[in-house]
Protein backbone atom coordinates (compact mmCIF):
# COMPACT_ATOMS: atom_id res chain seq x y z
CA UNK A 1 0.00 0.00 0.00
CA UNK A 2 1.13 3.33 -0.96
CA UNK A 3 0.29 5.46 2.19
CA UNK A 4 -2.95 6.35 4.21
CA UNK A 5 -5.72 8.56 2.65
CA UNK A 6 -8.18 9.83 5.25
CA UNK A 7 -11.78 10.96 4.52
CA UNK A 8 -14.69 12.16 6.53
CA UNK A 9 -18.39 11.62 6.58
CA UNK A 10 -20.34 14.18 7.53
CA UNK A 11 -21.50 13.32 10.94
CA UNK A 12 -18.10 14.66 13.16
CA UNK A 13 -15.62 16.76 10.85
CA UNK A 14 -14.45 18.38 13.85
CA UNK A 15 -13.12 15.93 15.44
CA UNK A 16 -12.04 13.88 11.59
CA UNK A 17 -9.76 17.39 10.88
CA UNK A 18 -8.19 16.74 14.21
CA UNK A 19 -7.19 12.97 14.24
CA UNK A 20 -5.45 14.16 10.77
CA UNK A 21 -3.98 17.02 12.53
CA UNK A 22 -2.24 14.13 14.67
CA UNK A 23 -1.63 12.07 11.84
CA UNK A 24 0.24 15.11 10.19
CA UNK A 25 -1.89 13.96 6.98
CA UNK A 26 -4.25 16.38 5.04
CA UNK A 27 -8.01 15.42 5.25
CA UNK A 28 -8.77 14.34 1.58
CA UNK A 29 -12.27 15.74 0.52
CA UNK A 30 -15.68 13.98 0.19
CA UNK A 31 -19.20 15.26 -1.74
CA UNK A 32 -22.21 13.61 -0.53
CA UNK A 33 -24.88 15.13 -2.32
CA UNK A 34 -28.65 14.43 -2.34
CA UNK A 35 -30.99 13.83 -5.64
CA UNK A 36 -34.55 15.23 -5.65
CA UNK A 37 -35.59 11.86 -5.35
CA UNK A 38 -34.02 12.28 -1.06
CA UNK A 39 -31.73 9.51 -2.56
CA UNK A 40 -28.13 10.04 -1.72
CA UNK A 41 -24.59 9.54 -3.44
CA UNK A 42 -20.75 9.76 -1.74
CA UNK A 43 -17.74 10.62 -4.01
CA UNK A 44 -14.20 11.13 -2.25
CA UNK A 45 -12.17 13.45 -3.74
CA UNK A 46 -8.73 11.81 -4.28
CA UNK A 47 -6.96 8.68 -5.32
CA UNK A 48 -7.54 5.75 -3.22
CA UNK A 49 -6.14 3.02 -5.76
CA UNK A 50 -3.98 0.27 -3.36
CA UNK A 51 -3.76 2.68 -0.88
CA UNK A 52 -4.69 2.58 2.98
CA UNK A 53 -8.15 4.15 3.37
CA UNK A 54 -10.13 5.41 6.49
CA UNK A 55 -12.90 6.77 6.63
CA UNK A 56 -14.54 8.82 10.05
CA UNK A 57 -17.81 8.53 10.79
CA UNK A 58 -19.52 7.87 14.03
CA UNK A 59 -23.00 7.58 13.96
CA UNK A 60 -25.15 10.09 15.68
CA UNK A 61 -27.78 11.63 15.04
CA UNK A 62 -29.15 11.57 12.63
CA UNK A 63 -27.65 7.66 12.85
CA UNK A 64 -29.70 6.58 9.45
CA UNK A 65 -28.01 9.12 7.10
CA UNK A 66 -24.69 8.95 8.49
CA UNK A 67 -24.78 5.08 8.23
CA UNK A 68 -25.90 5.55 4.49
CA UNK A 69 -23.63 7.72 3.65
CA UNK A 70 -20.76 5.58 5.53
CA UNK A 71 -21.95 2.74 3.37
CA UNK A 72 -21.30 4.58 -0.04
CA UNK A 73 -18.22 5.60 1.21
CA UNK A 74 -17.29 2.48 1.59
CA UNK A 75 -18.41 1.29 -1.61
CA UNK A 76 -16.74 4.24 -3.26
CA UNK A 77 -13.42 3.56 -1.79
CA UNK A 78 -13.74 -0.61 -2.95
CA UNK A 79 -15.18 0.62 -6.10
CA UNK A 80 -11.49 2.92 -6.48
CA UNK A 81 -9.88 -0.28 -5.72
CA UNK A 82 -8.55 0.51 -2.41
CA UNK A 83 -5.85 -1.40 -0.78
CA UNK A 84 -7.30 -1.83 2.46
CA UNK A 85 -10.78 0.03 3.61
CA UNK A 86 -10.90 0.98 7.73
CA UNK A 87 -13.91 2.31 9.17
CA UNK A 88 -12.91 4.84 12.04
CA UNK A 89 -15.99 4.84 14.20
CA UNK A 90 -15.61 6.32 17.46
CA UNK A 91 -19.69 5.67 18.31
CA UNK A 92 -21.23 2.43 17.25
CA UNK A 93 -25.07 3.35 18.06
CA UNK A 94 -26.17 0.28 17.12
CA UNK A 95 -24.26 -1.18 20.05
CA UNK A 96 -27.62 -1.13 22.39
CA UNK A 97 -29.02 -3.31 20.19
CA UNK A 98 -27.29 -6.56 20.92
CA UNK A 99 -29.87 -9.10 21.91
CA UNK A 100 -33.55 -10.59 21.41
CA UNK A 101 -35.10 -9.81 24.47
CA UNK A 102 -38.69 -9.37 22.88
CA UNK A 103 -40.79 -11.44 20.46
CA UNK A 104 -39.79 -10.54 16.45
CA UNK A 105 -37.24 -7.54 16.71
CA UNK A 106 -34.32 -7.26 14.71
CA UNK A 107 -30.80 -7.71 16.45
CA UNK A 108 -29.89 -4.41 14.70
CA UNK A 109 -26.00 -4.27 16.39
CA UNK A 110 -25.26 -7.91 14.12
CA UNK A 111 -27.32 -6.39 10.95
CA UNK A 112 -25.45 -3.11 10.98
CA UNK A 113 -21.96 -4.94 11.36
CA UNK A 114 -23.23 -7.02 8.11
CA UNK A 115 -23.58 -4.35 6.20
CA UNK A 116 -20.12 -2.76 6.63
CA UNK A 117 -18.52 -6.02 5.63
CA UNK A 118 -21.14 -6.81 2.53
CA UNK A 119 -20.27 -2.57 1.13
CA UNK A 120 -16.71 -3.65 1.52
CA UNK A 121 -15.15 -2.63 5.05
CA UNK A 122 -12.02 -4.14 5.88
CA UNK A 123 -11.73 -3.70 9.20
CA UNK A 124 -13.56 -1.29 11.75
CA UNK A 125 -11.71 1.03 14.68
CA UNK A 126 -14.44 1.73 17.50
CA UNK A 127 -14.57 3.08 21.17
CA UNK A 128 -16.69 1.74 24.51
CA UNK A 129 -19.23 -0.89 22.69
CA UNK A 130 -22.23 -0.68 24.48
CA UNK A 131 -21.78 -4.39 25.60
CA UNK A 132 -18.91 -7.35 24.64
CA UNK A 133 -21.01 -9.36 22.52
CA UNK A 134 -20.62 -6.78 19.89
CA UNK A 135 -17.33 -7.54 19.04
CA UNK A 136 -18.50 -10.81 17.91
CA UNK A 137 -20.93 -9.43 15.43
CA UNK A 138 -18.03 -8.49 13.17
CA UNK A 139 -17.28 -10.86 10.40
CA UNK A 140 -13.88 -8.29 9.55
CA UNK A 141 -11.39 -7.70 11.97
CA UNK A 142 -12.23 -4.71 15.25
CA UNK A 143 -9.96 -2.77 16.96
CA UNK A 144 -12.27 -1.66 20.12
CA UNK A 145 -10.56 0.98 22.41
CA UNK A 146 -11.32 2.47 25.51
CA UNK A 147 -11.22 5.98 27.02
CA UNK A 148 -10.94 5.00 30.50
CA UNK A 149 -7.54 6.45 31.05
CA UNK A 150 -8.06 9.83 29.44
CA UNK A 151 -11.11 10.16 32.11
CA UNK A 152 -8.52 8.35 34.96
CA UNK A 153 -6.26 11.27 33.91
CA UNK A 154 -8.79 14.44 34.30
CA UNK A 155 -10.13 13.08 37.62
CA UNK A 156 -6.69 12.90 38.84
CA UNK A 157 -6.72 16.67 39.41
CA UNK A 158 -9.22 16.61 41.97
CA UNK A 159 -9.27 15.52 45.80
CA UNK A 160 -10.33 12.18 45.43
CA UNK A 161 -9.73 10.73 49.09
CA UNK A 162 -13.32 10.57 49.93
CA UNK A 163 -14.63 9.47 46.74
CA UNK A 164 -16.74 6.46 45.50
CA UNK A 165 -17.27 5.51 41.27
CA UNK A 166 -20.76 4.66 40.88
CA UNK A 167 -21.79 1.99 37.93
CA UNK A 168 -25.63 2.88 37.49
CA UNK A 169 -26.45 -0.89 36.02
CA UNK A 170 -24.39 -4.32 36.51
CA UNK A 171 -23.75 -4.19 32.64
CA UNK A 172 -21.16 -1.53 32.90
CA UNK A 173 -20.24 -2.68 36.42
CA UNK A 174 -16.97 -4.56 34.85
CA UNK A 175 -15.79 -1.19 33.24
CA UNK A 176 -16.18 1.06 36.00
CA UNK A 177 -14.18 -1.69 38.51
CA UNK A 178 -11.29 -0.71 35.44
CA UNK A 179 -12.04 2.90 35.83
CA UNK A 180 -11.77 2.57 39.90
CA UNK A 181 -8.73 0.29 39.98
CA UNK A 182 -6.53 3.27 37.86
CA UNK A 183 -7.90 5.70 40.92
CA UNK A 184 -7.35 3.79 43.53
CA UNK A 185 -11.19 4.21 44.35
CA UNK A 186 -14.18 1.63 45.56
CA UNK A 187 -16.68 1.12 43.77
CA UNK A 188 -20.36 0.53 44.23
CA UNK A 189 -23.14 -0.25 41.53
CA UNK A 190 -26.80 0.10 40.66
CA UNK A 191 -29.30 -2.87 40.10
CA UNK A 192 -31.30 -1.22 37.01
CA UNK A 193 -34.37 -2.27 35.08
CA UNK A 194 -34.90 -0.55 31.88
CA UNK A 195 -38.80 -0.42 31.78
CA UNK A 196 -38.51 1.66 28.71
CA UNK A 197 -36.14 3.68 26.37
CA UNK A 198 -37.54 6.55 28.58
CA UNK A 199 -37.59 4.91 31.92
CA UNK A 200 -35.62 2.82 34.14
CA UNK A 201 -36.05 2.28 37.63
CA UNK A 202 -32.87 1.27 40.53
CA UNK A 203 -33.90 -0.65 42.75
CA UNK A 204 -30.63 -0.04 45.29
CA UNK A 205 -27.24 0.80 45.14
CA UNK A 206 -24.82 -1.80 46.38
CA UNK A 207 -21.55 -0.47 48.04
CA UNK A 208 -20.70 2.17 50.54
CA UNK A 209 -21.74 5.81 49.35
CA UNK A 210 -23.08 7.64 52.32
CA UNK A 211 -20.78 10.92 53.21
CA UNK A 212 -18.76 10.33 50.03
CA UNK A 213 -18.51 12.05 46.71
CA UNK A 214 -19.28 9.92 43.62
CA UNK A 215 -18.33 9.60 40.14
CA UNK A 216 -21.12 7.94 38.04
CA UNK A 217 -19.76 6.50 35.56
CA UNK A 218 -21.35 4.91 32.33
CA UNK A 219 -20.32 4.10 28.65
CA UNK A 220 -23.53 6.36 26.84
CA UNK A 221 -25.46 9.37 28.32
CA UNK A 222 -28.65 9.34 25.42
CA UNK A 223 -32.04 10.28 27.42
CA UNK A 224 -30.35 10.55 31.08
CA UNK A 225 -33.11 9.19 32.92
CA UNK A 226 -30.28 6.46 34.02
CA UNK A 227 -28.20 9.47 35.47
CA UNK A 228 -31.19 11.22 37.69
CA UNK A 229 -32.37 8.02 39.06
CA UNK A 230 -29.08 6.49 40.46
CA UNK A 231 -28.78 10.23 41.94
CA UNK A 232 -32.27 9.92 43.54
CA UNK A 233 -30.30 7.24 45.61
CA UNK A 234 -27.37 8.66 45.90
CA UNK A 235 -28.88 11.49 47.15
CA UNK A 236 -31.05 9.74 49.63
CA UNK A 237 -27.99 7.86 50.81
CA UNK A 238 -26.28 11.27 51.99
CA UNK A 239 -23.94 11.51 49.00
CA UNK A 240 -21.85 14.76 48.72
CA UNK A 241 -20.83 16.38 45.44
CA UNK A 242 -21.28 14.00 41.82
CA UNK A 243 -19.55 13.62 38.95
CA UNK A 244 -20.98 12.34 36.27
CA UNK A 245 -18.72 11.21 33.05
CA UNK A 246 -19.14 9.05 29.72
CA UNK A 247 -17.77 8.19 26.62
CA UNK A 248 -20.39 8.76 24.50
CA UNK A 249 -22.36 11.88 25.13
CA UNK A 250 -25.11 12.29 23.09
CA UNK A 251 -27.46 14.31 25.63
CA UNK A 252 -30.76 13.75 23.19
CA UNK A 253 -34.46 15.59 25.14
CA UNK A 254 -32.43 18.29 26.54
CA UNK A 255 -30.87 15.85 28.83
CA UNK A 256 -27.58 17.65 29.41
CA UNK A 257 -29.71 20.74 30.95
CA UNK A 258 -31.57 18.65 33.05
CA UNK A 259 -28.61 16.62 35.07
CA UNK A 260 -26.68 19.97 35.22
CA UNK A 261 -29.54 21.51 37.09
CA UNK A 262 -28.88 19.01 39.91
CA UNK A 263 -27.67 20.63 42.86
CA UNK A 264 -25.49 17.74 43.71
CA UNK A 265 -23.78 17.50 40.22
CA UNK A 266 -20.61 19.71 39.89
CA UNK A 267 -18.98 18.40 36.62
CA UNK A 268 -20.48 16.66 33.74
CA UNK A 269 -17.24 15.14 31.33
CA UNK A 270 -17.87 13.45 28.07
CA UNK A 271 -15.50 12.81 25.70
CA UNK A 272 -16.34 14.07 21.97
CA UNK A 273 -17.08 10.80 20.16
CA UNK A 274 -20.16 12.59 19.23
CA UNK A 275 -20.81 16.16 18.42
CA UNK A 276 -22.55 18.31 21.13
CA UNK A 277 -23.51 21.83 19.41
CA UNK A 278 -22.58 25.08 21.20
CA UNK A 279 -26.41 25.49 22.13
CA UNK A 280 -26.40 22.22 24.75
CA UNK A 281 -23.21 22.78 26.14
CA UNK A 282 -23.62 23.76 30.01
CA UNK A 283 -20.93 25.66 32.02
CA UNK A 284 -20.51 22.37 34.61
CA UNK A 285 -19.85 20.60 30.72
CA UNK A 286 -16.19 19.21 30.08
CA UNK A 287 -15.57 17.51 26.43
CA UNK A 288 -12.03 15.78 26.18
CA UNK A 289 -10.89 14.22 22.65
CA UNK A 290 -10.25 11.14 21.12
CA UNK A 291 -8.63 11.67 18.64
CA UNK A 292 -4.92 11.25 20.21
CA UNK A 293 -6.05 7.72 21.16
CA UNK A 294 -7.53 7.31 17.43
CA UNK A 295 -4.67 8.81 15.62
CA UNK A 296 -2.09 6.61 17.52
CA UNK A 297 -4.05 3.66 16.77
CA UNK A 298 -4.98 4.67 12.62
CA UNK A 299 -0.89 4.87 12.87
CA UNK A 300 -0.42 1.60 14.18
CA UNK A 301 -3.33 -0.14 12.16
CA UNK A 302 -1.10 1.29 9.18
CA UNK A 303 1.91 -0.02 10.23
CA UNK A 304 1.37 -3.57 11.43
CA UNK A 305 1.32 -3.22 14.98
CA UNK A 306 -0.51 -4.08 17.87
CA UNK A 307 -3.47 -1.76 18.85
CA UNK A 308 -4.08 -3.58 22.29
CA UNK A 309 -0.43 -1.88 23.63
CA UNK A 310 -2.00 1.32 23.20
CA UNK A 311 -3.85 0.67 26.51
CA UNK A 312 -0.50 0.63 28.47
CA UNK A 313 0.97 3.58 26.57
CA UNK A 314 -1.92 6.33 26.33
Amino acid sequence: MLGIVVFSGSSHPELAAEICERLRLPLSPSIVRRFANDCLEAQLGANCRERDVFLIQTLCAPVQEHLVELLMMIDAARGASAGRITVVMPFYAYARSDKKDAPRISIGGRLVADLLAAAGASRVLTMALHSPQVHGFFSVPVDHLNALRELADHFRRHDLSNTVVVAPDLGYAKSAAAFARRLGLPVAVGAKQRISDTRVEISAVIGETAGRDAIVIDDEIAGGTTMLEILQHLRAAGVGEVRVACTHGLFGREALARIAAQPEIVEIVAMNTAPIPPEKRVPKLTVLSVAPAMAAAMQRIHDGESVSELFDQL
